[in-house]
């Protein structure tokens, strides 16, 4: 159109007052009074002008504005797909995902992300095809890990279509990431068995491209399942080689735990404590929240839920202001995020917090709430001694039979699921509360099955635990000798954490026992 009749169309619509003018001609800027009268004037169009239009606009912008492209890719994507360059806007869709995630706009990233896949839903089935869904797949699983759950459906159906495109393309690079997904999946529905196949192909993998980074992956992946399942001395050596396979560059979204160093260090914290090396733990402890405040929403909530399970067992009630503001933390962050795995965690943390602080009613009340949000997302790991705390504050509550209950559900749980790092605390919690309705004989029979199961572990503090409560039942039975002896041959291998309340215990009542 020739500039005047351009002139004279546009300034009709500025007198009909449904364009907006801002400066003089030529220089003039115009723009819709109303997205609706935009909408109308755009319906208006043929389909193949705005192609054309949408395709200009695309190539004008990688071509004039390079900043558009780099930071605002969804942008392009939008032209792109428009304009009928299917190809290019599955690549921007791919890279406005990946974006988001790394700013931790989540929500936002699961609609790119998907928009990508629906491009390519009319495409032809081929290499090309395969490769972009399987990155758009991967990332959309991690992103699905952090806002539903890491036992939902939905990653759950991301990951196992990628891993049918890894089998299509024969293993492509992007296996380690279906792999890890897969596997945390797996591990926190309580398919633990299922969880360590998936970590032995991911050490299988490692040794093929043996780098260090797929080394690190997978002895982070092994110690994991390994101290899920009880087996603390091989999880303490994959954690050992996966710190010093420390991997220098950080990734901005760790949805799994065989990614960030913040993740490694606090399972190996939990490890070393049940092992019984307290001061040792710390340390990793105190290492994993300095690097995770240096990261992300995501890491921050999970690595403070992590914290309290080593936290609870060296510490007790003496952590609960500490952990009552660690709890305040997660709740914040989870709900601010949308994260609704760790909000039921955080409300776990927040009722004992209550309970042992005196508000024992609402305490339990908020741990049976957190239960219930945590385990809507499908997961089951970690629901055993969930359901042992809740024991334990209804022992606090004078309520032992309800307390009982609890523990006969963890019990079944366990025996479902092999998951057996806190079954030995599960047994001792079981002989307190029997003791409390004066079933001595069924309490140290618990107690004895407690110490069983955590010398089978190689469990030093869980042992010195179960230990400490059989030898004051036996104290109290006149069954003094056997009594010191137990408590002295569990109590003498510690070299360190005698600044806990377990060993403090511990040691007075051996200087009973010995008086």
């Amino acid at each position: 159109m020739p500039q005047g009749r351009l002139d004279d169309a546009l300034a009709q619509l500025v007198n009909s007052e449904l364009v907006f003018r801002r400066g003089a001609p030529p220089e003039a800027e115009y723009s819709f009074k109303h997205t609706l009268v935009q909408d109308t004037a755009y319906d208006t169009m043929l389909r193949s002008r705005r192609q054309r239009l949408h395709g200009r606009i695309a190539a004008t912008l990688k071509e004039k504005f390079p900043e558009i492209v780099q930071t605002q890719p969804e942008v392009l994507a939008r032209h792109c797909a428009d304009g009928g360059l299917v190809e290019e806007a599955v690549g921007y869709w791919i890279r406005a995902g990946q974006q988001s995630i790394a700013r931790w706009a989540i929500t936002e990233a699961v609609a790119q992300l998907r928009k990508g896949l629906d491009l390519l839903s009319g495409l032809p089935t081929d290499a090309w095809r395969l490769t972009q869904e399987l990155e758009l797949l991967i990332a959309l699983g991690n992103a699905l890990l952090a806002t539903k759950g890491f036992a939902a459906p939905e990653p759950g159906e991301a990951f196992d279509r990628a891993r049918q495109i890894c089998q299509q393309l024969d293993l492509p690079p992007q296996l380690e990431s279906v792999l890890i997904g897969q596997y945390s999946f797996s591990l926190v529905r309580g398919e633990l068995r299922l969880a360590e196949d998936h970590a032995a192909k991911m050490r299988w993998l490692s040794k093929i491209r043996n780098d260090v980074r797929s080394k690190r992956t997978s002895s982070s992946l092994s110690g994991n399942i390994c101290f899920y399942l009880g087996k603390f001395k091989d999880s303490r050596t994959h954690y050992e080689n996966a710190v010093c396979l420390r991997d220098p560059v950080h990734r901005a979204f760790v949805p799994s735990p065989a990614h960030g160093q913040a993740w490694i260090l606090i399972h190996f914290y939990n490890t070393l404590v049940c092992l019984g090396h307290v001061d040792q733990a710390r340390f990793r402890r105190d290492e994993a929240m300095a690097q995770a405040r240096q990261r992300s929403p995501y890491t921050l909530a999970s690595t403070l839920c992590l914290s309290w399970f080593g936290d609870w067992v060296i510490e007790g009630a003496q952590s609960a202001q500490t952990m009552l503001r660690s709890a305040n933390e997660v709740l914040a962050i989870s709900r601010e995020q949308g994260f609704p795995f760790w909000l039921g965690v955080g409300n776990v943390m927040h009722g004992w917090c209550l309970s042992v602080e005196g508000q024992t009613a609402t305490g339990i009340q908020l741990v049976r709430e957190g239960l219930a949000i945590y385990r809507a997302t499908g997961s089951n790991l970690v629901v055993p001694f969930f359901l042992t705390i809740l024991a334990e504050l209804h022992g606090l509550a004078g309520q032992p039979e309800e307390g009982l209950n609890r523990l006969d559900e963890a019990a079944q749980l366990i025996d479902r699921t092999q998951e057996r790092w806190a079954e030995a605390e599960m047994h001792r919690q079981r002989g307190m509360l029997l003791l409390s309705i004066n079933k001595h004989a069924a309490a140290e029979g618990s107690y004895r099955h407690a110490l069983s199961v955590a010398q089978g572990q190689d469990a030093k503090l869980w042992e010195l635990r179960a230990a400490r409560d059989l030898a004051r039942l036996w104290r109290d039975q006149g069954k003094r000798p056997q009594a010191r002896d137990l408590l002295a041959s569990v109590h003498g291998w510690f070299t360190e954490g005698f600044d806990t309340l377990d060993l403090k215990q511990s040691k007075a009542l051996l200087e009973e026992l010995a008086s």
